[in-house]
């Protein structure tokens, strides 16, 4: 069914559903998985354009999809790690075709109306980029079970 998925990863509790979701399909589909990162604070977005040293942030996010990945090796997937810098879902659907990925799986925060205008919806703007399939994947509640 899928043989490459691709797994951005924002380095925030919504991350724990969408890694659980997708260690058991790639398991099942026995796909190789794509963690991507895309750190887009002003040092990363400026990072080529202002000749910048790798700031704090980047290395935090290197080290952060590095655990991740070892994790998923050591449990026998296959596994790459992508960081990338700038507009996330530009930059995550480029990821996909550049990948060779056949499925994109993100985690979301499910907030709405307003926090979905204050905070915007990087997974709702893949979905209308990507002609790659978008898995979505919602996190729990938290102190909650449903």
């Amino acid at each position: 069914m899928y043989t490459r998925i691709l797994m951005p990863l924002e380095n925030t509790r919504t991350d724990e559903a969408i890694v659980a979701h997708v260690r058991a399909l790639a398991k099942h589909c026995g796909a190789s998985i794509v963690l991507m990162h895309v750190a887009d604070g002003f040092a990363a977005r400026n990072m080529s354009a202002l000749e910048l040293r790798e700031s704090e942030e980047i290395r935090k996010d290197r080290a952060y999809l590095d655990d991740v990945a070892a994790k998923l090796s050591a449990d026998g997937f296959a596994v790459e790690a992508v960081l990338a810098s700038g507009d996330p879902a530009n930059e995550i659907t480029a990821a996909a075709l550049r990948e060779g990925c056949d499925l994109i799986a993100m985690g979301t925060h499910g907030h709405r109306g307003m926090k979905d205008l204050i905070y915007g919806s990087v997974a709702n703007e893949v979905r209308h980029q990507s002609f790659v399939p978008v898995l979505l994947v919602r996190e729990r509640p938290s102190g909650g079970t449903g």
